[in-house]
């Protein structure tokens, strides 16, 4: 089975995710594993990914494009792969359509997890980080034993700034804009499959299945 995963931020996608490689035994191919593996490993693709991120800047489509090439063409991939993560633009889908080609490995489907935008904030503002342990609540659906007091260790919770309304609300801007073109990307071609993601993550899952059937 080779799956491309995509879902906005909050939808549930890394759950997913790990339940589908273990569910089809293939691999889970992320950007910031491969780009860890490339720099790790020395290649000369990783070499050039680390220069642009040691400087804080974003790593050209052409060193990830192919950073991906190189991942895809490793032994374990033959038995199936999710791609998570890339492609994120539609420059980015189109040579992954083409390296595909050239390796005679077609995706079986492009999965989408769709939740609204106001369960994503909900899901993405509610979390909660204790100051001392870590530890991490959800003042919905992980709620502390008591307000803004860590369970485990009596610490104080906070929200990390990146969980704040605007900062999260930015977020779906940016990932609504360079998805849309790929939803429709995939679709004529036929590969896009949505998913309520605004359900119990047992049924998300098994409502992918269905899909895959």
């Amino acid at each position: 089975m080779r799956l491309n995963l995509m879902g906005p931020p909050g939808a549930g996608k890394g759950t997913q995710a790990e339940r589908l490689v273990d569910h089809f035994k293939i691999v889970h191919i992320s950007t910031g594993d491969m780009f860890r593996a490339a720099i790790k490993n020395q290649t000369s693709l990783g070499k050039k990914a680390k220069e642009y991120m040691d400087q804080g800047l974003l790593v050209p489509d052409e060193v990830t494009i192919g950073i991906v090439e190189e991942r895809l063409g490793q032994a374990d991939c033959q038995r199936g792969f999710l791609l998570d993560g890339f492609p994120r633009t539609e420059v980015q889908a189109q040579a992954l359509t083409e390296i595909l080609k050239r390796r005679e490995i077609p995706l079986d489907a492009v999965l989408n997890i769709e939740v609204s935008d106001s369960k994503l904030l909900e899901r993405l503002t509610g979390r909660r980080v204790c100051r001392q342990c870590g530890a991490t609540y959800h003042v919905v659906f992980n709620p502390p034993p008591a307000p803004n007091i860590c369970g485990k260790c009596q610490g104080q919770l906070y929200q990390r700034d990146d969980d704040n309304e605007e900062t999260c609300t930015n977020r779906l801007k940016v990932y609504h804009r360079q998805t849309a073109p790929l939803v429709d990307y995939y679709s004529r071609q036929g590969l896009l499959k949505s998913i309520n993601g605004d359900q119990d993550i047992d049924q998300v899952f098994a409502d992918i299945l269905a899909l895959l059937s």
